[in-house]
């Protein structure tokens, strides 16, 4: 069966005037249900409340534009303010909620592992208020008991919950305050973070692994934001450690190919923001930024990963002897030469030639 590796948009599920909730479907991304891959999208508005949930899977968030999001870890309340490129580990069982007071729509980008969720593919959220609730779940009766509620205030309670999912705020509510002293060790903002890539004219690459994230170990899978200049490749190359690359275009456009088994091209098309795609294990990708080049965010589903790239000065090529790349390609030595001359100096991002 041939592969649908298609870039997809994301699909709007629920909203208000608060915000809306997007999500990408395994349906129309089959990707996704084979490499137990979730993504979603929330955009919310000036006031909006994403209501407290936990999820059936972990995750990474990355904020795409700024405000200011509320996470709870157990017992204790954690109020971060976040801004643009911070990238959040959520793990299983973490309560969170997001709240924009800001004039500037807040948007952050999920993607994570649905290996132990109840759909292949999807991520199922379980909302602690609203009337798709569990607190509404229960019978009046267990609401009183649970909580030591008389049965009239617990009836009334609950139905004062009208709204799923986001609801927005009067202006000037009061919510809890950010504390800078949270952030240590739950978010890492990748665009001011050290960078583990830069070339010249070529990109930059910020690789969100156990180190700079420790919680990165707990959600299972590694991350990086990856930025490449106009008319600037992207070294043809695969993760080698049997991982899924799951990738988001934050900015710009560009075009993609991806190989796959029996030297099979299964993808070539043009890629922009918002779009979503997936890369199976251990088929080869390179990408080639437009002239305003090309942003994008990407998981790897294992904490730390690892690539082979077959292009530039660690390819693997330049591992191997020229008599064996002689044999290999059946060219003359003077041809094998040539080859091996090449790119002695690039890393994996090619600058377009002068």
């Amino acid at each position: 069966m041939d592969l649908d590796l298609s870039p997809q948009l994301a699909k709007k599920l629920y909203g208000s005037d608060g915000g809306s909730y997007f999500a990408w479907s395994p349906t129309e991304l089959p990707m996704l249900r084979q490499g137990n891959i979730g993504a979603s999208k929330l955009a919310l508005q000036k006031n909006g409340l994403a209501l407290p949930r936990y999820s059936d899977s972990s995750k990474v968030a990355y904020v795409l534009q700024v405000a200011q999001p509320g996470l709870s870890f157990e017992a204790k309340e954690k109020v971060i303010a976040i801004k643009k490129g911070d990238a959040i580990a959520l793990p299983f069982g973490v309560v969170t909620w997001y709240y924009n007071k800001e004039d500037t729509e807040l948007v952050v980008l999920f993607l994570g592992k649905t290996d132990k969720a109840h759909k292949a593919g999807e991520f199922t959220d379980f909302f602690l208020t609203g009337p798709n609730s569990i607190f509404t779940g229960f019978s009046t009766e267990f609401v009183g008991r649970a909580w030591d509620l008389e049965q009239n205030f617990a009836k009334n309670f609950v139905a004062s919950q009208t709204t799923s999912g986001i609801v927005k705020l009067k202006e000037g509510a009061s919510m809890a305050e950010p504390k800078q002293a949270d952030r240590d060790g739950l978010a890492l903002n990748c665009e001011e973070a050290p960078l583990d890539v830069d070339v010249r004219g070529g990109g930059r690459v910020v690789v969100l692994n156990t180190q700079n994230l420790p919680l990165v170990g707990e959600v299972g899978f590694g991350a990086d934001l990856v930025r490449i200049d106009g008319k600037s490749m992207c070294s043809p190359g695969f993760s080698c450690d049997s991982a899924y690359q799951v990738t988001y275009i934050i900015r710009g456009s560009g075009r993609v190919q991806v190989v796959g088994a029996d030297g099979k091209r299964v993808l070539e098309t043009t890629l922009k923001a918002g779009n979503l795609f997936i890369v199976p294990r251990f088929f080869v990708v390179s990408k080639i930024a437009n002239d305003e080049g090309m942003d994008w965010f990407s998981i790897v589903t294992t904490p730390n990963p690892i690539f082979t790239h077959l292009a530039g000065r660690t390819s693997v090529w330049k591992a191997l002897s020229p008599e064996v790349l002689q044999a290999s390609f059946n060219v003359t030595p003077e041809h094998q030469k040539i080859f091996s001359s090449k790119r002695n100096d690039s890393e994996i991002f090619f600058a377009p030639s002068k």
